[in-house]
């Protein structure tokens, strides 16, 4: 049976492998002892038996909701978790992910002013095996997103990779499939599904704090099972439509708000293309969600979600590319394009329409057109 031990150094619950001595923690590197009887949580203590130096009641698992506790380190009150995954050496090879998540970064870092610190980065490329983007470390990237978040904290979560659906047979989705992630060993450890999502970032969030999910995958329309999707038309008309499960299964925040804007529908595939770019391989939609800021097109979500849909629908009819005005750091284009050409990785360059359209759902509905976007 797995063991539970609170970390030495963050405290965040971690399960410990069987005959293991020790553990590495994925969110503050600290390697916690067996024998530190500081950290280890008997699994089966009293439930109102206190701590015999904090007075808390035993860790629960990880994987039922966000652990108890402060944030590991105090970064500031803006935390995002980036996801790429290349599949590499596989037959469901992507190649624009990882540059998705370093442009991502580079946003929140001299946009947005995210402390660097404070973003954690998952791609197959990180030399930290903590930081490979497998099964186990997005479930614990997720929960060190929402850990200890406070009022006024604004979180962040990007995923750029693979996405597929699931027959559901809990009666909790309007099109009676789980929508779901794929982690780089999905093929052995399996997916992650949209239920276990929104259990680990949506429903722990208290009011007062903002979540923004940024989802470039396939089938990614409702991957957090948030209660309304925002169905907009190509003339900007829109309207919300109720996707509380049927069950009457609760899967709301705890009153925080939480917005996801996703690559398409949930019917829909999503392009990893060299098209918009004309550089190198991006997901489409995390480049469209670049360019809307770049160009001072996304001061509401609405204008936002208009920017976006225009650029997929023109990558075939020759106007495009080029990212704007947020500042030239290597010669022409803007400051994200200049990454991409330190980035060019030989892509596909397929010049072909895009039949997506991203979407966007929420906690609640809200005038698109009015409400300010900002992270």
């Amino acid at each position: 049976m797995l063991m539970l031990v609170n970390c030495s150094g963050c405290r965040t619950p971690l399960q410990l492998p069987p005959g293991a001595r020790s553990i590495r923690c994925a969110v503050c590197q600290a390697i916690t002892q067996l024998a530190d009887t500081r950290a280890a949580a008997p699994p089966h203590a009293p439930p109102h038996a206190p701590h015999p130096q904090h007075h808390a009641p035993p860790a629960p698992s990880p994987y039922t909701h966000a652990p108890p506790g402060p944030p590991p380190s105090p970064h500031g009150r803006k935390k995002a978790v980036i996801v790429g995954i290349s599949y590499k050496f596989s037959s469901h090879e992507l190649k624009g992910c990882i540059n998705d998540a370093k442009c991502m970064k580079y946003l929140l870092i001299n946009k947005f002013h995210f402390p660097s610190e404070s973003i954690l980065m998952l791609t197959e490329e990180e030399t930290d095996p903590y930081r490979i983007p497998t099964k186990h470390n997005i479930r614990m990237a997720m929960y060190w997103l929402v850990n200890g978040c406070q009022p006024g904290d604004s979180l962040l979560f990007h995923y750029s990779g693979h996405g597929s659906r699931q027959r559901n047979y809990t009666g909790d989705e309007v099109d009676g499939y789980d929508e779901t992630l794929c982690p780089v060993d999905f093929e052995t450890q399996g997916m992650i599904v949209d239920d276990e999502v929104n259990a680990a970032i949506v429903r722990p969030l208290p009011r007062g704090v903002k979540l923004h999910a940024i989802v470039d995958a396939c089938h990614s329309g409702t991957i957090l099972d948030l209660s309304y999707l925002c169905r907009m038309n190509r003339s900007g008309q829109y309207a919300w439509e109720d996707h509380r499960p049927r069950s009457g299964v609760w899967k709301g925040s705890n009153g925080g708000e939480v917005i996801s804007i996703s690559g398409c529908d949930d019917d829909q595939t999503s392009a990893d293309t060299a098209a918009l770019s004309q550089i190198t391989s991006t997901g489409a939609m995390t480049y469209c969600f670049i360019q809307a800021i770049e160009r001072g097109q996304a001061s509401t979500y609405g204008s936002m979600l208009n920017s976006m849909r225009s650029a997929i629908r023109n990558v075939g009819n020759g106007s495009g590319g080029g990212l704007g005005p947020l500042g030239a750091a290597l010669g022409g284009g803007g400051a994200v394009t200049s990454l991409l050409n330190m980035l060019v990785s030989g892509g596909s360059a397929s010049t072909g329409g895009l039949s997506q359209e991203p979407q966007l759902t929420a906690c609640e509905p809200f005038d698109v057109y009015r409400k300010p976007f900002s992270l």
